[in-house]
């Protein structure tokens, strides 16, 4: 049986010379989906309608380069003898954590310029980050990429996916754990703690900081589980570095700013510069 097992297509579609690929497509649902919830909460918020339209327009384009950097800069001996590859994304090779970078650093400088709290932006964003990296992690599905150790079919079969996941972990003779479905899975609820935690109304930025731990969290176990990883060295997974940095910055910040800076709440309706 295993021998007719074909896997799902990367095309979505195909016009001439032009192919869109699923990646890219659940990618964008993901960016759709994290918008719309964005727009619906920032204005609650009472931060000005077009925000996140606007932010936007910059921190797609340079959380896609800064996500291509990152990865380049940890894998260049890849790119070494070709330094052109580079450029040439479609054969993939971006990263979360470099995407992220850019986004936040973007957004910092976009809340300066527009005179808002960058802790009212990122409190709002933080689920949305979730919802958009929960989706987005689906496309790595279909390319059969970001996958982790052998494991039986039986395993599998255990964990009650069903046959059409299953078959997709079928990779080159072998089943795999399905690491994609674990971070889309944790970041779904990583959502669900993020919604109760804004009832709780906690002060500006603490929000974020939730988000932070807790897919810092996660990606760190789940990091040592797969097989496709950065390495900084010749030992230590970037991954999980960078995750332990962010949960040591995020309560850092947490305990600072609750002990110094004294923060207004979540649920304050002023979105003007803190």
């Amino acid at each position: 049986m295993e021998d007719q097992i074909q896997p799902i297509g990367r095309e979505f579609i195909s016009l001439g010379p032009i192919t869109i690929y699923w990646y890219a497509v659940l990618i964008l649902i993901g960016i759709g989906v994290a918008y719309l919830w964005v727009r619906y909460e920032s204005e609650k918020r009472g931060l000005p309608k077009e925000t996140f339209a606007d932010l936007l327009v910059w921190a797609l384009p340079i959380s896609i380069i800064s996500a291509r950097v990152y990865y380049v800069i940890f894998r260049w001996d890849q790119f070494a003898d070709s330094p052109l590859s580079v450029f040439n994304i479609r054969e993939g090779g971006i990263a979360i954590h470099g995407a992220l970078i850019g986004a936040v650093l973007t957004a910092i400088i976009f809340a300066r310029v527009k005179g808002l709290s960058f802790w009212k932006i990122a409190d709002v964003a933080a689920p949305a980050i979730l919802i958009g990296q929960a989706i987005g992690r689906w496309g790595n599905f279909v390319n059969q990429e970001v996958y982790g150790g052998e494991v039986s079919r039986e395993f599998l079969e255990g964990l009650f996916l069903p046959e059409w996941i299953i078959n997709q972990m079928y990779i080159n003779g072998t089943y795999y754990h399905p690491t994609f479905l674990y971070e889309s899975l944790w970041s779904l609820v990583g959502v669900v703690i993020l919604i109760l935690l804004r009832k709780a109304n906690l002060r500006q930025g603490e929000l974020f900081f939730s988000y932070m731990i807790w897919y810092s969290v996660g990606r760190f176990f789940i990091e040592g589980i797969r097989l496709d990883y950065l390495l900084i060295g010749e030992t230590l997974r970037t991954a999980q570095f960078i995750s332990l940095v962010l949960i040591a910055l995020a309560i850092i910040l947490w305990v600072y700013r609750r002990i110094v800076v004294k923060p207004p709440r979540y649920l304050d309706t002023d979105g003007k510069k803190q």
